[in-house]
């Protein structure tokens, strides 16, 4: 049984998926644009349609579509964690965990990004919007706990949350999430 033409993905959003998976398993200039039409069986026409900037604009697309699906399990984390500040900032590192868990997780998909990327691209300015969310989001909770120096107390998670990103990446350790967790309740219970 095939999909009926309502139930089948527009090449907009078929673009999408296929760069979503080629460029984040394989980089984002390893992959020709030539076999992100192909996975996602679109004419180059229809990625000009729907992205006028070419791959830069796909790039964008896919780097704002990761944003976005990494805002909003954090923010059902936080949701869940109840009302307590200090549960609410932690469940950022358990949030952490669910994914670097995943069988599939190749490292943070910015810090992959930029790290291939010339200087003033389009994945350096995707990356300074996660980084200012990131920022912004630890920070703010970290505010409702009432530490001596939120400042410090921030930039300390941040890095803790770095750190966990990059050793379950190279080390292959989903167990670096956790142990992030615990340190950071360290550097939360000693600020106050």
């Amino acid at each position: 049984m095939t999909d009926s033409p309502s139930k089948k993905q527009s090449a907009r959003e078929r673009l999408l998926r296929a760069s979503d998976e080629l460029f984040y398993n394989e980089g984002i200039h390893t992959v020709g644009i030539d076999r992100v039409l192909e996975k996602a069986q679109v004419a180059k026409g229809s990625l000009y349609y729907n992205f006028e900037g070419g791959k830069d604009e796909l790039v964008s697309a896919y780097l704002a579509g990761r944003h976005a699906a990494w805002e909003k399990t954090i923010d059902d984390g936080i949701e869940a964690a109840g009302p307590d500040p200090r549960d609410r900032l932690l469940s950022i590192f358990d949030s952490l965990g669910t994914l670097v868990a995943k069988p599939d997780y190749r490292g943070c998909a910015f810090v992959n990004a930029v790290a291939e990327a010339e200087p003033g691209g389009v994945e350096e300015a995707a990356s300074e919007k996660f980084r200012e969310w990131l920022h912004g989001l630890i920070g703010g909770l970290v505010a409702e706990i009432g530490v001596g120096d939120p400042t410090w107390t921030t930039q300390q998670l941040v890095i803790l949350y770095d750190g966990a990103t990059t050793t379950a990446q190279m080390d292959r350790q989903a167990s670096a999430a956790s142990a992030a967790r615990r340190m950071a309740e360290l550097v939360i219970d000693s600020s106050r």
